[in-house]
């Protein structure tokens, strides 16, 4: 099985560019299941149904998240709802009520994608995500394919994670700073790995937004509003090979597209 997984779709642009490459994507690269992280692809910040929509009609199979999915406060119903393919992190407090955790079944084999958040820099409040995948997985049966979005703002949160991780899931993809690492690799007990898939959005840009109000920014000190930048466009992400058998991964891959 081949998976592929889509760094974080950024504003329109990024939305843009899913739509007019993806199914070419998928072909050339023979992929059977699409993730990817969308908690920024309305305006730059939160998700509402209409681009959920959006999003999936252009072929993506599970929406992921992070720290600014609630940025919208339609959100709130759509997390919750069991028929959209949409999940926040697991780690958030259980007195939210929203989707966690998705299992699909393709063809023939079971995989599940769980969401989870560092803690180092970002929200506060959040469960150990360490001891929630633990949690997790004594739910999710044997032989599954599990693919993980650890969505953290610091490097070495993301290599433990992974490490924490390895042999216990298929992939550990690293989200959130918008810039793609180049480390990709196979752990040595099988889990796939990379700190950052990197962003989906527009290429003349910093983290997808336009420059002028952030580099002003750190000129003065002053507060700035973030606003998604327009094309030209790049989407960047990672294809995951998987042996079917052992539900290991076998190989992964960064692609860059730019358009």
């Amino acid at each position: 099985m081949k998976i592929l997984f889509i760094g974080d779709i950024v504003g329109r642009t990024g939305r843009d560019i899913v739509k007019t490459q993806l199914s070419s994507i998928k072909e050339k690269y023979k992929i059977d299941f699409v993730i990817a992280n969308g908690e920024n692809s309305a305006h730059g910040s939160g998700i509402t149904e209409s681009i959920l929509k959006e999003i999936t009609g252009s072929g993506v199979d599970v929406i992921t998240s992070g720290n600014h999915i609630f940025k919208k406060n339609e959100a709130l119903e759509l997390v919750s709802n069991k028929n959209i393919n949409l999940i926040i992190p697991a780690n958030y407090p259980e007195k939210v009520q929203a989707n966690r955790i998705i299992e699909k079944l393709i063809d023939g084999n079971r995989v599940v994608v769980i969401n989870l958040m560092g803690r180092v820099f970002m929200k506060e409040g959040l469960d150990n995500p360490f001891y929630k995948l633990d949690e997790l997985l004594q739910k999710i049966p044997t032989n599954s394919i599990i693919i993980v979005d650890f969505h953290g703002e610091v490097t070495s949160e993301k290599k433990a994670f992974g490490y924490y991780s390895d042999g216990k899931v298929t992939a550990v993809i690293g989200t959130h700073t918008h810039t793609q690492t180049s480390d990709t690799e196979i752990l040595p007990k099988g889990t796939a790995y990379i700190t950052d898939a990197g962003m989906t959005g527009s290429v003349n840009s910093i983290l997808g937004d336009k420059k002028e109000s952030i580099i002003n920014s750190f000129l003065t000190g002053l507060p700035f509003k973030p606003e998604p930048e327009d094309h030209p466009a790049k989407l960047e992400g990672v294809v995951i090979d998987i042996d079917n058998d052992s539900k290991k991964a076998k190989n992964i891959k960064t692609i860059r597209i730019i358009e």
